[in-house]
């Protein structure tokens, strides 16, 4: 995807976002969309114009993404599709693009090392859910976070989560990065993970990497999923100290009765990311590799 497009598709989140937060807080008047419009500041026309563009699908579709009832039925077939999944023994994971992705968790050795003698090279880049920072080593991608707080700030947490790596920044690199994430054209790639984390956090992690392409699926499922039926609250915990934004797709995990719920990144980026998942649900791809636990 070029520079400029990319660019183009983080500025058109940002009226998305706009407009996801003024329905958020007015759904009961279920606003149209001349007054959506009016609200983010734009004509209907060029709401329009920016939802398809973005989101491929119309403003009246996308909005639709965005309700309980289309969320709650979309967690009654996931229910369905985890059963089948856990009594073949397989995973049949769906990437846009033929995205696959593979993943392998450190080891306690590393873990304490916090780094030492790692380089990890970083960068921001554009998104279709607005600037990412990416952290990467030569093993795969190690860290990827929205942009909530100054670059300054976001490398500093890097530089906490890894006290003793050398770390160097690399804009176009991350770019780069980004553009096999986000393919501007239908390409099969590969995406590789190193997680860092407990071994709970990562059974976790690794299940919501098995989810499909637009599916979500509820804590309750989740924790099923991960063989730890009674922890909900727990699994929680873990999707709160993921770090690998999208790519594990913590925003695939709602509420039981269709609510999004919380997301590190901002509510209205995961409705976002997930109507934007819906609308190009059709798309699908290869089984990713299977993920190496410790």
């Amino acid at each position: 995807m070029p520079l400029d497009e990319s660019a183009e598709q983080s500025r058109q989140y940002a009226l998305v976002a706009r407009a996801i937060a003024f329905i958020r807080g007015h759904a009961t008047q279920q606003p149209s969309l001349e007054e959506i419009a009016a609200a983010v500041h734009v004509s209907a026309f060029h709401l329009q114009r920016v939802f398809a563009q973005w989101a491929g699908i119309s403003p009246k579709r996308f909005l639709q993404y965005l309700t309980k009832e289309y969320a709650k039925q979309q967690l009654l077939a996931s229910r369905d599709a985890l059963s089948v999944t856990e009594n073949v023994g397989l995973s049949s994971v769906s990437r846009l693009h033929d995205l696959m992705v593979s993943c392998e968790a450190m080891t306690p050795a590393e873990v304490k090392a916090a780094g030492a003698g790692v380089n990890i090279a970083f960068g921001f880049a554009a998104s279709p859910f607005g600037e990412v920072m990416v952290g990467w080593t030569r093993r795969g991608v190690c860290h990827f976070a929205f942009s909530i707080a100054s670059h300054e700030a976001m490398a500093a947490e890097l530089a906490t989560c890894w006290p003793r790596a050398n770390l160097e920044r690399d804009d176009p690199g991350a770019q780069n990065l980004l553009h096999q994430v986000f393919p501007a054209t239908p390409t099969k790639g590969r995406v590789h993970l190193v997680l860092r984390g407990t071994n709970f956090q990562i059974k976790v992690w690794e299940a919501l990497i098995y989810t499909e392409f637009a599916q979500v699926i509820s804590y309750q499922q989740l924790a099923q999923h991960a063989g730890f039926a009674h922890a909900q609250r727990a699994v929680g915990h873990a999707l709160a100290a993921n770090q690998i934004g999208f790519l594990i797709p913590c925003h695939r995990v709602i509420r039981a009765n269709g609510a999004a719920g919380n997301y590190r990144w901002g509510a209205e980026r995961k409705l976002a990311m997930l109507a934007w998942e819906a609308g190009r649900g059709g798309e699908r791809s290869t089984p990713a590799t299977p993920p190496h636990g410790r």
